[in-house]
């Protein structure tokens, strides 16, 4: 499996100056690695180049640079920030009449009325995966991670490691605290949650911001367990590393995903913005996607064409366990989770 975006140092590519011109008719603004030629092959044949491309590392940097006025024709948020472009009246809703794929897309990554509603459809869903416990077979037996409590276990103090992203440990702490959905977290749950984490803190030897981080940290044996995205755990995989993925602890996982947003008063053009999008969601797209990133496509006729297998060999086959789905959440619970996210590792 060939893993780009993890084979990139972040820093590199943590800038919204264009990183691979081409098309200047065109500007993505997308995760570090996703200009993979493979993910747009229909795109790049009938214009003889792929689009221009600015390249982020983090979902809130890149909304803070589009809303101070960098200029691009499609964006690549996570789901929980689509509200936030909104809000900010960045986007504009796509005309899904000229999207084919748009019926093929699973419904469940629609269900949001932010992300549809009377107005139109907000957002595209393009790709998903898992965030749930990854740990060293060898060190630790799999009755440790059958619950999230293993964060707090002193026997692991100083040999763990969480997420350098705010919404993937809240959504470890609330999944740790018995919330299952964070659309309506109250008062009560926050500081459960807070509180649980403040915990969990203590035991953290570092937070990782990046999987290639990680993977580097497991396989030199500073961290035995690690609150993980699944592409990092096929990087160990691949290296031989004796690495498990436990996605049915007790209390749940957490499930991701990410798509594009139709930027209002677009400096490019509006119909190659199309022709990008349905390169996306084009089935042979799914292939394309699990193989270069580890990650599933939401175009349900494309990820049914392959192989189980597969799927399992790099963690994203179906679960039945309890997920929090990482949908957009109110933005000003998400201020303050992370206000307090930054005051926790800074150990207050």
């Amino acid at each position: 499996m060939r893993l780009h975006r993890l084979m990139i140092t972040t820093a590199v590519f943590a800038t919204a100056l264009p990183a691979l011109a081409a098309d200047p008719e065109l500007i993505v603004f997308d995760w570090a690695g996703f200009e993979d030629e493979a993910l747009i092959s229909s795109y790049i044949e009938t214009h003889g180049a792929a689009p221009t491309y600015a390249l982020f590392a983090d979902d809130d940097e890149a909304f803070q640079k589009v809303a101070s006025g960098f200029r691009a024709d499609v964006v690549h948020p996570c789901s929980q920030m689509v509200s936030k472009y909104r809000d900010a009246g960045l986007i504009e809703p796509w005309d899904t009449s000229r999207i084919p794929e748009f019926e093929n897309i699973e419904a469940r990554f629609l269900e949001s009325e932010i992300f549809r509603d009377d107005e139109g459809v907000w957002y595209i869903p393009t790709d998903y995966a898992y965030t749930a416990i990854a740990y060293n077979t060898e060190t630790v037996p799999a009755e440790d991670v059958a619950s999230l409590q293993v964060f707090h276990n002193p026997a692991y103090a100083g040999r763990i490691s969480l997420p350098d992203n705010t919404d993937d440990v809240w959504a470890l702490a609330l999944l740790a605290t018995g919330v299952s959905d964070w659309t309506d977290v109250t008062e009560e749950q926050f500081q459960a949650a807070a509180s649980w984490l403040r915990v969990a803190h203590e035991n953290v030897r570092t937070y990782w911001a990046d999987p290639s981080e990680l993977a580097q940290l497991m396989v030199s044996g500073e961290v035995q367990i690690a609150w993980s995205w699944n592409d990092g755990v096929a990087i160990m995989q691949e290296e031989d590393f004796p690495v498990g993925f436990q996605r049915e602890a007790a209390e749940g996982a957490s499930n991701w995903f990410c798509g594009y947003v139709n930027m209002k008063d677009a400096p490019g053009s509006e119909d190659k913005a199309y022709d990008f999008i349905n390169a996306w969601l084009e089935p042979a797209s799914a292939q394309a996607l699990l193989d270069g990133f580890g990650y599933v496509h939401t175009n349900s006729t494309g990820t049914g064409a392959i192989d189980p297998t597969e799927m399992e060999a790099a963690f994203v086959n179906p679960i039945t366990s309890t997920l929090l789905a990482q949908t957009p959440m109110d933005n000003t619970m998400r201020e303050r989770m992370l206000e307090e996210f930054e005051k926790i590792k800074a150990g207050f």
